[in-house]
């Protein structure tokens, strides 16, 4: 282990996609015409790469101890290039049309993905704000892409001053658990919080910070608040690729934080995430009920799901957080195909959001109503659909961690939730028929067809992802 080779080796997916990221950046500045159809290539073929080294890599610790690669890692990696190659897959045909098919759009897309990387391997405070600050200086950028775009520009400003804001508490916390403990170490953080009883109060008020901070990643209540304006204002690949593979990273981050350093402090903050669960999943089906833009629906819909995820890490045992990796893995599916349809909602050329635009849709295109169909029946977790699986999971832990209420008021939300979802199928159904969508280039329908199959038919074989986020959730506990 503890050859330089070995070290080096354990960060070859990051260090691979940061090269390609520097190669597009380079090729795409020198070459003439515009090059974002081959930049964007290049970057799917390097989520393909990564993908394959993450796959091959050997566990282990290294950069003096700063970098972790186990099999929690390697799942929330896979996990994360899987959303972030869908979304890039969405933007093909989307920037073209709203033209900001520029060649940074792929670059930037590539790098917020090596610092969602970074974090789900971190192992020291240093490395979990590092990798969080090259994931959300991308974010922001990538939210305000259509310049030309007010709404877009607003974004990503919001985006910004609401991040820096959370960076700072997360900073703040990160000041006190070095400053109570001695170390940025995970390892050593944990030994210092061996004995809950003789843990300083300041070092808990450092959990809290810590805490307020990668809530805000995951956009839970009460750090909530930016989410449907961005989701709203940024362009719809955008949203889709925020929706998505930024949460995986940070609930990602949460589960190693939580249950690593902090784990021996569950009695400290497990009623803090059981208020923040509880909170979400009201917040976000109440709240939902009076959109009438379908992204603002997704904002308050994806609140509401960071709330059933956080279950599982309420729970704080294997059991929980394997519910929560594989309502993440459901969750990644169904979000990238609902956006798939959501792009695809376009007349004359351009871009339409609202829910009433889908009236008479199953008339006009009866494929996307009935994927939307799916997707909306997922999300609201009526089975056989995956949605379902991923709360059944999640709900069962909390059954048997003991925490009945979280598993009540769960399934109580899903209930109201059910509403705002049946809604969009209602419009699609059963109102009259509006004018036409654009036909759908073949990108979107690619999407749209493998978010749909997964969603569809992983009742048939839920096995090798819920064995995979077993194996994962144990390197945990170690």
């Amino acid at each position: 282990m503890d050859g330089m080779t070995m070290h080096w080796t354990l960060a070859l997916p990051e260090i691979v996609l940061a090269l390609i990221g520097m190669a597009i950046l380079m090729f795409g500045v020198l070459r003439k015409g515009n090059p974002t159809q081959l930049c964007a290539m290049f970057t799917l073929g390097g989520f393909l790469v990564a993908g394959v080294l993450v796959l091959m890599g050997q566990p282990g610790i290294g950069y003096g101890g700063q970098f972790v690669v186990d099999a929690f890692s390697s799942f929330a990696k896979e996990l994360i290039l899987a959303a972030a190659a869908l979304a890039l897959i969405l933007s093909f045909d989307y920037n073209e049309h709203a033209n900001i098919d520029r060649f940074e759009y792929p670059v930037v897309l590539l790098l917020a993905v090596t610092g969602m990387m970074v974090m789900v391997s971190a192992h020291s405070m240093m490395t979990l704000y590092l990798g969080l600050e090259l994931q959300s200086l991308s974010l922001y950028v990538l939210a305000a892409f259509a310049r030309d775009d007010v709404r877009s520009s607003e974004a990503g400003l919001k985006y910004f001053v609401l991040g820096a804001l959370a960076s700072g508490l997360l900073l703040y916390g990160i000041s006190l658990v070095y400053g109570f403990s001695g170390s940025m170490d995970f390892a050593v953080i944990a030994a210092a919080m061996a004995h809950p009883a003789a843990v300083s109060p300041g070092l808990i008020v450092g959990v809290v910070f810590i805490l307020s901070g990668l809530v805000f990643k995951i956009s839970a209540v009460p750090f909530h608040m930016w989410t449907p304006d961005v989701y709203e204002g940024s362009p719809t690949p955008v949203t889709a690729f925020l929706a998505s593979a930024p949460k995986v990273a940070a609930i990602a981050l949460l589960l190693r934080v939580m249950a690593g350093p902090f784990g021996h402090l569950l009695a400290q903050w497990q009623s803090l995430i059981e208020i923040v669960s509880i909170a979400s999943m009201i917040f976000g089906a109440l709240a939902a009920i009076g959109q009438t833009n379908i992204k603002r629906l997704m904002a308050y819909s994806s609140i509401g799901h960071m709330g059933y995820a956080l279950i599982g890490l309420a729970v704080g045992t294997p059991e929980g957080l394997r519910g929560t990796l594989v309502y993440m893995v459901v969750y990644v599916f169904m979000n990238a195909g609902a956006f798939a349809c959501i792009t695809a909602m376009r007349r004359n050329g351009r871009s339409v959001e609202q829910i009433s635009d889908l009236a008479g849709l199953a008339r006009s295109d009866a494929t996307m109503a009935m994927a939307l169909a799916i997707f909306m029946f997922s999300m609201a977790g009526i089975p056989p659909l995956s949605g379902f699986f991923g709360k059944l999971y999640v709900f069962l832990a909390a059954v048997q961690g003991g925490l009945w209420t979280l598993a009540v008021i769960g399934v109580l939300s899903s209930v109201l939730g059910a509403y705002y979802y049946l809604r969009v199928i209602k419009v699609m159904y059963f109102d009259a028929a509006d004018q036409h969508f654009d036909p759908r280039p073949a990108s979107l329908s690619f999407v749209m067809a493998a978010g749909g199959l997964f969603t569809t038919f992983f009742f048939l074989f839920p096995a090798p992802f819920v064995g995979a986020a077993q194996v994962a959730a144990k390197a945990l506990f170690g």
